[in-house]
């Protein structure tokens, strides 16, 4: 089973279907509060209306002079009919004085309580007619008064609905909204995934469209500057090998083509070699052996240039160069050096800043004319830089050949005469590049080649 796959028989929600249902979720749940709210909100208002609307018809009732004036026996019931609610006038005792027979209220101890104490008048809401009643004092006996909540609770049946299909319609466009605005906004991420598919499926680095300029298109750009550094690594390793086959074919076809010969002829019957045959064969063999245990060093070299720094310290330039040339003068022959160095110090790999300096004083020496001097120089050149310097008076480099010194095997064709393996100027432009610097080529004040190399840091020491 493959690590991150969901388990199976567990289907995976779309991030799309995710994204619709946060939304319709959103909107569900914001409409769910308003509706409630507003629901409870009207709920209390018109239950409040229908006790104040009680309330307020009892007390003009019981404190209307007409009313006060009219014989309880010709008190006009039938006029309560006409604002729809129910009237009654009862005694004490439970026994009704006035009412409409066709409209009773309904009556119970709480009302008749109010007879006796006429100072606390009741309402409460009667579950059998599901009406509202109101009792106050009149006279010494008790107005009541009803009100049926059918009306109310209509109006709020309506409102629930209303509220329902709103909410309803609400949540269907929020749905419909958040699946188009996933569609189009998650377009990009499609992409993307479809391109990393197929990167993992095919290894086609061929980078994806990018609109806009959102967090989207800028992860699709980042994606793509991704694909871009791993195409660029894949053709330079590509180009790596396949130089390194060219360049160790050579020595490998010699050395095999010289055994080859010392081994027929100490087969039986066969031309014997010279003493003189057999010392230029050996020395040819010593040659390429060197030769091929220096190419082999600098692809090493080169390939440990190429990881990813590892540790930096403190790095007295000074002292780097000074052990550079002391290896380069044991080799180098008639060849003298004039040396002008100043401090310079930086954080970085002291081993691979030597072999780069090395490099540069060997590749110095080797174009160098017999009694020839090579000039090294170290000195600021701008704030925060430094320039080291290293020129011959050789021949020089031709103008054709300057853009391509520094290109892994790359070599000049005065250069192809020469031993080397043509990777030393690349792990000097590494080693550079990795110290957060660069190399340049031109031509020296004697007409002869000068390679510099810029470099980052103080000419104070570094604690």
């Amino acid at each position: 089973m493959l690590v991150g796959a969901p388990p199976s028989g567990k289907k995976r929600v779309s991030l799309r279907s995710r994204v619709t249902l946060l939304a319709a979720s959103c909107v569900a749940g914001a409409v769910a509060l308003v509706s409630l709210g507003a629901y409870f909100t009207v709920y209390e208002n018109l239950y409040q209306q229908v006790d104040d609307t009680l309330w307020q018809k009892a007390q003009d009732t019981v404190q209307s002079k007409w009313i006060a004036q009219t014989p309880s026996g010709d008190f006009p019931v039938g006029l309560f009919g006409l604002s729809g609610v129910e009237v009654a006038l009862v005694d004490a005792e439970g026994t009704v004085i006035i009412s409409d027979p066709r409209n009773m209220p309904p009556i119970s101890s709480k009302e008749l309580a109010v007879a006796r104490d006429p100072e606390h008048p009741s309402i409460r809401t009667d579950g059998k007619t599901d009406s509202r009643v109101v009792a106050v004092g009149y006279q010494g006996d008790v107005l009541v008064i009803s009100q049926s909540l059918a009306p109310t609770k209509k109006q709020l049946g309506d409102l629930a609905l209303v509220l329902f299909l709103i909410g309803g319609a609400g949540v269907v466009v929020a749905a419909i909204a958040g699946t188009a605005v996933a569609r189009t906004g998650l377009r990009p991420v499609q992409r993307l995934t479809r391109a990393t598919e197929r990167v993992a499926r095919t290894g086609d680095l061929r980078p994806i469209q990018v609109d806009g300029d959102d967090e989207l298109a800028r992860l699709s750009h980042s994606f793509n500057l991704m694909l871009g550094a791993v195409a660029d690594a894949q053709m330079r390793q590509r180009q790596l090998v396949a130089d390194a086959g060219h360049e160790l074919r050579t020595p490998l076809t010699s050395l095999r083509t010289n055994l080859e010969l010392l081994l027929a002829a100490e087969k039986p019957d066969t031309p014997q070699l010279s003493d003189a045959d057999k010392s230029e064969i050996h020395d040819d063999l010593r040659a390429q052996l060197d030769e091929l245990t220096q190419l082999i060093g600098d692809l090493v070299e080169l390939a440990r240039e190429d990881a990813p720094a590892l540790t930096h310290e403190p790095v007295d330039m000074y002292e780097v160069v000074e052990q550079a040339l002391a290896r380069a003068r044991r080799r180098a022959g008639e060849v003298t050096f004039e040396v002008d160095l100043q401090p310079w110090f930086l954080f970085g790999e002291p081993h691979t800043l030597e072999r780069a300096v090395l490099n540069l004083l060997d590749n110095a020496v080797k174009f160098s004319p017999p009694g020839g001097t090579v000039r090294v120089d170290l000195r600021p050149a701008a704030p925060g830089y430094a320039f080291l310097q290293v020129a011959d008076a050789g021949p020089g480099i031709e103008d054709t050949d300057l853009p391509h010194v520094f290109d892994r095997f790359y070599r000049s064709d005065e250069a192809r005469t020469l031993p080397g393996s043509g990777l030393g100027l690349a792990i000097v432009k590494s080693a550079a590049e990795r110290h957060g610097g660069a190399v340049f080529a031109g031509r020296s004040a004697d007409g002869g080649a000068l390679i510099a190399m810029r470099l980052p840091g103080s000419s104070e020491p570094i604690l």
